[in-house]
């Protein structure tokens, strides 16, 4: 998702100071009252030498004074009206927990300033993934920023943070590269979906496991095996092949598929990788396919 910029605030939700709601409005009422007393003795001092000042010295002295008596704000006090959200940045915060405070985010509160919602470029630029339009149609709470809300159906946005999947769809063509991200992924952000959701198994033994172990999700036509898979994981397709060697009476009825189909679907090897040349030149030039005497090999004659 590319690096977050380290911002001031360090740490705010490991441990917050506890602070007295009550006590904190009462600091503020106290500090509004000596703030209206200072302004009630400067607009008099100045009535008095005959000078009235204009409404926007008045808003200036007003300005003034409110900065020098109320206290700075800092990440403790906003829990003090906003308990939820540390909560769920504690719980699902991502680098929003360890890298940032609230107020390298939210830099204004009203009435003092309006920008208090931040846009998300203020940190998070020079990817591709950051140039996408409106955040929060995934992102809807930044204070989880990684629980994301899939609607619709989306697969491009995905792909920039997901690039080999991309690539794999793209290089290995099949029904999954017309499908939407999120028609797998559904409406939850790492959702991993049991492959019988949508498939029939091959066999009535057969795990979600099982279905990777030779067919990679996002290019399942690539299919690739262990030397271990199985026989009758590959009759559920083949079952005429699987079949004819099972009643072969040779030594053929013994070996496992993949024991001459290795590693790679549809690997079809020659009879000379095991059997070498068994008969005369003579007798391979008047039949060059084994298979005019032996039939084939899952139906072997001697």
């Amino acid at each position: 998702m590319g690096a977050l910029k380290k911002k001031r605030g360090g740490v705010l939700f490991g441990s917050l100071r506890v602070m007295s709601q009550k006590g904190m409005k009462l600091t503020v009422v106290l500090v509004s009252i000596f703030a209206t007393g200072v302004l009630i003795f400067a607009f008099g001092c100045e009535q008095k030498a005959g000078i009235l000042p204009s409404p926007v010295a008045s808003e200036q002295i007003a300005v003034s004074a409110r900065e020098a008596l109320l206290p700075e704000l800092t990440n403790d006090q906003c829990v003090l009206c906003h308990p939820q959200q540390p909560k769920t940045i504690d719980a699902s915060g991502g680098k929003h927990k360890y890298d940032v405070g609230c107020l390298d985010c939210h830099i204004e509160h009203p009435p003092q300033g309006t920008q208090a919602i931040p846009e998300c470029s203020m940190c998070h630029s020079d990817e591709s993934h950051y140039e996408l339009e409106n955040c929060s149609s995934c992102h809807s709470d930044t204070h989880a920023p990684l629980d994301l809300t899939l609607e619709g159906e989306i697969t491009g946005p995905c792909l920039t943070c997901h690039p080999k999947v991309g690539d794999e769809l793209k290089k290995y063509p099949s029904i999954h590269t017309d499908m939407a991200c999120n028609e797998c992924h559904a409406t939850t952000h790492k959702k991993i979906p049991d492959c019988m959701e949508c498939h029939e198994k091959h066999t009535e033994d057969m795990k979600f496991e099982t279905c990777l172990s030779c067919h990679p999700v996002h290019m399942p036509l690539e299919i690739t095996y262990s030397d271990d898979t199985p026989s009758h994981y590959c009759g559920a397709c083949h079952s005429e092949a699987l079949s004819l060697l099972e009643a072969n009476t040779t030594k053929h009825h013994d070996l496992a598929c993949v024991y001459c189909h290795e590693d790679k679907h549809k690997a079809v090897p020659p009879c000379s990788a095991c059997h070498s040349e068994p008969h005369s030149q003579a007798m391979l030039k008047k039949f060059p396919e084994c298979a005019d005497c032996h039939s084939t090999a899952h139906d072997l004659q001697g």
